[in-house]
């Protein structure tokens, strides 16, 4: 066989895959992928209210271990305690399920894929859930502290003492640190879009301004109005650009190789 017949044949074996799809097949693929994905999400949340007081205490650790003058963290209604917990459980029930969500992610998109590129599909799920996490443990340990400190300063410059409502706390900090999971999955997009040979590293350093721009942007708008926070965000996010850059030099280098070979 050669070379054309190669390509034009695993073209056509990807095409094969999805295009004798319907559209109504897609459909129903996705349905199933979605109720599979609920379910999974539905148990890890039953698990995860069992430990909500825990979930709780350990979402506002970062908060209280400032102490800050007079703070104390209050409930306002009469079921917000309990609603409290839901949405604690909630978040933390993505987290835990996120492995599965991934799976079902991927699989929805592999037929659409050539038979060599679904085989990523574990390295996939694995390193995205070990960014997501990396990135949420960073928002949890770095974020936190800088951030609620300077919120908690405005209130003793002002001589006020803060009573921070424990839902709107909960669901401040669930955003920011499902925002900077997701940011933390770069790495293993660029590596994705490097295998399926759509980006390489030459693009990806000419562009580099583009994303250094997108970058300060992005900490803008996730971080309090401060120099150092927003800082402390974009460094290890230009970092995480430059180690996507490395790692999609060798990616296209080992590809190149067999290619030759």
């Amino acid at each position: 066989m050669n070379a054309d017949e190669g390509v034009g044949g695993e073209e056509g074996e990807r095409l094969s895959n999805d295009a004798s799809m319907p559209l109504t097949a897609h459909l129903e693929e996705l349905r199933s992928r979605l109720i599979r994905s609920s379910l999974a999400v539905l148990a890890a949340f039953l698990a995860c209210y069992l430990a909500a007081e825990y979930l709780i205490r350990f979402m506002t650790a970062p908060l209280l271990r400032l102490e800050a003058s007079g703070l104390t963290v209050i409930g306002t209604g009469v079921a917000e305690a309990f609603f409290a917990k839901l949405k604690v459980a909630f978040v933390a029930a993505i987290f835990l399920s996120l492995p599965v969500l991934l799976w079902h992610g991927w699989k929805f998109v592999a037929p659409g894929l050539y038979r060599h590129e679904q085989r990523y599909a574990k390295g996939f799920v694995a390193f995205g859930t070990v960014f997501f996490l990396l990135g949420a443990g960073f928002c949890y340990a770095v974020i936190f502290d800088i951030g609620y400190r300077f919120f908690l300063d405005q209130y003793q410059q002002l001589d006020i003492r803060p009573a921070i409502r424990v839902s709107e706390y909960l669901s401040f900090s669930a955003k920011l640190m499902l925002a900077f999971g997701v940011v933390f999955e770069l790495p293993v997009v660029g590596v994705f879009l490097a295998r399926v040979g759509l980006i390489d590293h030459r693009m990806m350093m000419r562009h580099f301004p583009y994303a250094l721009l997108g970058i300060v942007v992005l900490g803008a708008v996730l971080t309090p109005p401060d120099v150092i926070s927003q800082v402390l965000l974009a460094l290890p996010l230009t970092a995480l650009y430059g180690f996507t850059i490395v790692l999609v030099y060798f990616i296209r280098r080992k590809d190149t190789g067999k290619d030759e070979d």
